[in-house]
């Protein structure tokens, strides 16, 4: 088979698109660089301000930097905007900044000390400067609100001025959330009409921390954290109200942890790109290689709503196309790799590798990749475990100099060819090369389209990271890494929660659970059922799922499956 070369499309980069075409950070998350969590936005005069807790032991928790940025691409670090030295009752745990712009001043809100009863000093302070940017300084010589009031801890605040000029400070720890008026200065506290100070509007049962209002059209959209923010499962909710005081309505998770991209995603900021419809979500998240409770980041993806004005779930989207001029995010070894003039660099004469912190079992992964050195190769990693640049596990699909398009298995180091094609004028053009890995079936394509190139059945590597590879020269650019649609004729089963690590998909029939005892989640096609047994050959104990189930811990199931059933819709 002899394949034409196809120059791709203009991609969607930062250079054609505005923040309101944007979908995620196009190049990539996190979006800047260090440890911070917690952030929240501030748009002014056409510049957007981020403003997040430095993620650090509590102890060393008392300096706050805010980023900028025109475009949402290229950020510029304003390190020490409030120092704790500047604060006399202040000495630790600064957390959680909250800033609003109003008559000209810039104030910021933030937390400190984390009290933990009305013996101590500390709780909700506010800072004031003229620039967005700071310095800062402490507005009152004493905290806004030093004590516990309805059983919230005084932490984690949000700022909201409502169209009538109302200014209102949500926060609240400890599984208790209140609402309290400000006044016009914005450094006061003042009554309710009803004589009342300090309201609960505890949405839920689930609420923990990080409240966040938001207004769109006449709808108020109250948002918190839920879980623990040193797990996995830390999370966003939001109820809504026709009014900024509640009461709110059902609660619903709108984000979450993705087992393939990150974890422990929560406590937000969000923005409104002026005159549209077009929202994002700032959050942090911790990567899935680290386990250390302060290695968080930021991150920030679309915020979309349906026709009912429901928030929709935000999906945690991977891309990178290198045009902030960095490699955050990704993890390099052999050869020399930089990011520079819109696009990844590399020059690796023995082989190198450029691997993102992600886990996808089922996967669409995409690249720009044009190869420099005749003798050279460069193309996509997927479903990538040992991490070596030369020593690796996983697939590999690219394009060579020499006029092919290859997809090889590497186990160990020692690569095989699984299949190639003939690619006519492959040196020094670009090429768009996208790999879909769904169970035991891996195709790539070429170019914009819809049928494989190559297409084999293989089963060595189940799940991994995905990243990127060259021997020799090479440039590679407009990276897109997806999960896969899920298969709609067979079952999908996974060894863990969250359909995590893909074991193998399977159709109508009696199996047998390989390996033994390690289902975890499953999903399941409209129309299908699955018969789970924890005996051999269908027998013992049994549990049907007749659609997905992220998690089969609930049901007593986790790695307890040994045999199972798939049945089709009739006819099948």
């Amino acid at each position: 088979m002899e394949v034409a070369a196809a120059t791709p499309g203009p991609a969607a980069t930062a250079a054609a698109a505005g923040p309101e075409d944007l979908l995620t950070a196009p190049a990539g998350n996190p979006f800047v660089d260090g440890w911070y969590a917690d952030p929240d936005v501030l748009l002014d005069d056409g510049t957007y301000w981020v403003f997040p807790t430095t993620s650090a032991p509590y102890d060393d928790q008392t300096v706050l930097d805010a980023f900028s940025s025109t475009d949402l691409v290229h950020w510029t670090k304003h390190p020490g905007v409030l120092d704790l030295d500047d604060v006399s009752w202040g000495r630790r745990a600064l957390w959680a900044p909250s800033p609003v712009e109003r008559d000209g001043r810039y104030y910021l809100y933030f937390a400190a000390n984390d009290i933990q009863s009305d013996d101590e000093v500390g709780g909700i302070g506010v800072a004031v400067a003229d620039r967005p940017e700071g310095p800062y300084s402490d507005a009152l010589g004493e905290p806004l609100v030093d004590a516990f009031h309805n059983g919230a801890q005084p932490i984690d605040q949000d700022v909201f001025v409502d169209d009538d000029g109302e200014a209102y400070m949500y926060y609240g720890g400890h599984g208790h959330a209140n609402v309290v008026r400000l006044g016009r200065d914005m450094t006061s506290v003042v009554p309710f009409d009803d004589g009342t100070t300090y309201r609960e509007i505890t949405p839920s049962e689930d609420y923990v921390e990080g409240s966040q209002m938001v207004k769109r059209g006449d709808t108020y959209y109250y948002m918190w954290s839920e879980g623990g923010w040193t797990g996995p499962d830390y999370a966003v909710a939001y109820a809504t109200s026709d009014s900024a005081l509640g009461p709110f309505g059902e609660p619903t998770r709108v984000l979450q942890q993705d087992p393939a991209v990150a974890r422990g995603a929560g406590h937000n900021g969000v923005v409104n790109v002026p005159g549209t419809d077009t929202w994002f979500l700032f959050y942090h998240r911790r990567p899935l290689g680290e386990t250390d409770q302060n290695a968080r980041v930021l991150a920030y993806d679309r915020l979309t709503f349906d026709a009912d004005g429901r928030m929709e779930p935000v999906t945690m989207r991977v891309q990178d196309d290198f045009s902030d001029g960095n490699t955050l995010g990704w993890d390099t070894e052999g050869g020399l790799w930089a990011a520079q003039r819109g696009r990844l660099e590399a020059t690796a004469p023995d082989g190198g590798r450029a691997v993102l912190d992600t886990r996808f079992s089922e996967v669409v992964a995409e690249a720009r990749v044009r190869v420099r050195s005749r003798d050279g190769d460069a193309g996509l990693l997927v479903r990538v475990t040992r991490q070596g640049s030369q020593v690796l596990d996983g697939y590999y699909a690219g394009v060579s100099g020499a006029g092919q398009v290859f997809l090889r298995s590497s186990e160990g180091g020692e690569w095989t060819e699984l299949a190639s094609a003939r690619l006519r004028g492959a040196l020094a053009r670009d090429h768009r090369l996208r790999v879909e890995a769904v169970g035991s079936s891996v195709r790539v394509f070429v170019g914009d389209g819809t049928t494989p190139v190559l297409e084999v059945d293989d089963d060595r590597h189940r799940s991994g990271a995905t990243g990127l590879r060259a021997v020799g020269r090479a440039d590679l650019d407009d990276v897109v890494v997806a999960a896969a649609p899920p298969s709609t004729t067979e079952v999908s089963v996974y060894g863990d929660c969250e359909m995590g690590a893909l074991l193998d998909t399977y159709g109508p029939g009696d199996h047998t659970a390989v390996p033994d005892d390690e289902i975890s989640s499953l999903r399941v096609p409209e129309g299908y059922r699955i018969t789970l047994f924890d005996g051999p050959d269908q027998t013992g104990e049994s549990l049907v799922k007749t659609e997905d189930d992220p998690c089969l811990v609930d049901d007593g199931w986790n790695d307890r499956t040994s045999s199972f059933r798939v049945e089709g819709p009739a006819g099948r």
